[in-house]
């Protein structure tokens, strides 16, 4: 089955020429569900949440077949266009060998070819996983799929997310790994006053200061066989003192720390609130854990996506941790997980853009995993 539907050029078109930006329902589910019925999937859709970070919809789809349960999961949610595009970020035109349009890269394109290798591969048993919360606060999104997918009694063998991994050529990078993600916010109160009564105020501002000093000074670790060291960086200080002669009666700042797999998420806040109160008592801190590193280690799942690489394209592509999180942080609790999709040049970028060659190659890989994963047995009991 290779034909209209093993394309995924006219798919990806139509994907791009719905404004889905996050949190994004509607029109682009619609395209993306009626692609997947002819196919043999059972669509399962569901909205969740109230602004602002809602309403957001989502999709399982499901088909049975020979094999393991294999997962591809993704978004087609996609940042803002932002201003001075040549054309219409919604047009979805190809223009020479490129096609452009908000979501091309990031990740309509990514979605557009797991759809395609499912049509190349009607016998495989396959799933989809398909978020409109990724780019936002990610908070109905993959996590709320999982849960659906707990309560429905699903459960994927393995699962591909589609990022754009990919530097210089599509395939040349698999990422097995990433970071964890934590943001604390930091306010410390003091007393205002005038500069030359100090003795009647209470400046916010030095304590602040000396725990930041403190924990800019931190080395969390050498970094591991796969992962880089992790980091701690200061990203915010506001006061907001107009007035020369005034001692402010408040000071905020703001962390923002990537993490390795030798820290968990809660350990590193419980350290960095406790330098923050040994200098600021008082001081409130607030946090976000968006996430915490993950690491599936080299094995059956990075040697087929390997392989299916390397017999498309000829490539041997390098098993990376880099780059910022993604909703495989998430399914990594559910199943082995690993990342591959298009080059990441042009993503939220103006004028973002995919090769065709680059979208149909990326088709190509995914078809080959689906079929691969069909050979092998079953990894459930």
């Amino acid at each position: 089955m290779t034909g209209a539907a093993g394309n995924p050029l006219p798919l990806l078109q139509a994907l791009l020429r719905c404004n889905s930006v996050t949190p994004a329902r509607g029109a682009v589910f619609d395209v993306l569900a009626a692609a997947l019925t002819p196919l043999g999937f059972a669509i399962d859709r569901f909205t969740l949440g109230e602004p602002p970070a809602g309403p957001v919809e989502n999709l399982i789809a499901v088909r049975e077949g020979s094999g393991p349960l294999f997962a591809f999961a993704g978004h087609v949610d996609v940042v803002p266009p932002g201003e001075g595009w040549t054309d219409s970020p919604w047009a979805g035109e190809v223009r020479g060998d490129l096609l452009y349009g908000r979501g091309a890269v990031d990740m309509k394109g990514g979605v557009a070819a797991f759809v395609a290798a499912c049509a190349r591969q009607p016998d495989a048993a396959a799933m989809l996983l398909i978020t409109g919360d990724e780019e936002g606060p990610a908070v109905h999104g993959t996590r709320a799929i999982i849960r659906r997918m707990g309560t429905r009694g699903l459960r994927p063998d393995l699962c591909l997310v589609g990022e754009p991994t990919s530097v210089t050529r599509v395939g040349d990078t698999i990422k097995i790994g990433r970071r964890g993600s934590l943001h604390v916010w930091i306010e410390v109160p003091g007393k205002q006053g005038h500069v030359a009564y100090p003795h009647l105020a209470d400046n916010p501002i030095p304590k602040l200061v000396r725990a930041l000093a403190e924990i800019d000074a931190l080395v969390l670790d050498a970094g591991t066989d796969w992962f880089q060291p992790s980091n701690i960086q200061l990203v915010d200080l506001e006061v907001g003192n107009q007035a020369g002669n005034v001692i402010p009666g408040r000071a905020r700042g703001r962390l923002a720390a990537r993490f390795n797999s030798l820290h968990r998420g809660e350990d590193l806040l419980a350290r960095l609130t406790a330098i923050i109160h040994a200098h600021a008592p008082e001081a409130i801190v607030t946090h976000r854990i968006a996430g915490e590193a993950f690491l599936t280690e080299p094995g059956p799942l990075s040697a087929l996506v390997s392989a299916a690489v390397t017999e498309v394209t000829g490539l041997a592509p390098e098993l990376s941790t880099s780059g910022g999180t993604s909703d495989a942080r998430f399914l990594a609790a559910v199943c082995p997980v690993v990342e591959l999709g298009l080059r990441n040049a042009t993503m939220h970028q103006v004028d973002e853009a995919v090769a065709v060659a680059d979208v149909e190659g990326l088709t190509a890989i995914y078809a080959v995993v689906l079929r691969g994963a069909g050979k092998s047995p079953s990894p459930r009991p």
